[in-house]
């Protein structure tokens, strides 16, 4: 079944933008990438920030529910190392350069409160993820963990470009599983 023209559109904006930033990114680029007609793309989105903000929000859908299934999936007490591994299996296949809700809180600080806060929403969905994976493996009696493995996350997404997905995401593991081995030690 082929995409819808707005399907197509998401699919090319998203590409762009990571790649190419979204202020480096032209509305011409986009939809000449896309194989559309400006007109196309104006009866989908209304602006190039509406275009932004779906790309953002379709994204972290997918992101979402990756960490979702891998939480319902994980065998009891190993909630938590389930999101660490999703997340792990997202930058191999889709952040291989870093996160594009970092770049949106970077490029729209200053010029767009609504994508700044899709962005950082996005960050807090993650934190939330990981606070109820810890309830969940019964991991919820040091309130700082959460944070400390969201760190660990959020390194992992800069790291990916510098050091290599690999050795990131190693690095990511052994950090995370310290931190777990750590709390479960801990745990009474």
């Amino acid at each position: 079944m082929p995409a819808s023209k707005r399907d197509q559109l998401l699919a090319t904006a998203e590409r762009l933008f990571y790649e190419q930033g979204f202020h480096a990114t032209g509305i011409d680029r986009i939809v000449a990438a896309a194989g559309v007609v400006r007109m196309t793309l104006y009866n989908h989105f209304a602006s190039k920030e509406a275009l932004v903000a779906a790309v953002l929000k379709t994204r972290h859908e997918r992101f979402l529910d990756s960490l979702d299934a891998a939480a319902t999936a994980a065998s009891p007490g190993q909630a938590t190392r389930a999101l660490v591994d999703a997340h792990g299996h997202w930058l191999e296949r889709y952040s291989q350069h870093g996160c594009i809700m970092a770049q949106a809180m970077g490029e729209f600080a200053e010029h767009s409160a609504e994508i700044h806060a899709l962005a950082t929403a996005a960050k807090t969905d993650l934190l939330a993820r990981l606070e109820a994976a810890m309830v969940r493996d019964g991991l919820n009696n040091d309130p700082g963990l959460a944070r400390r493995l969201f760190l660990v996350l959020e390194g992992s997404n800069t790291a990916v470009a510098l050091l290599g997905t690999q050795t990131a995401l190693a690095d990511t593991r052994a950090a995370a599983d310290a931190l777990l081995s750590a709390a479960r030690s801990e745990t009474p």
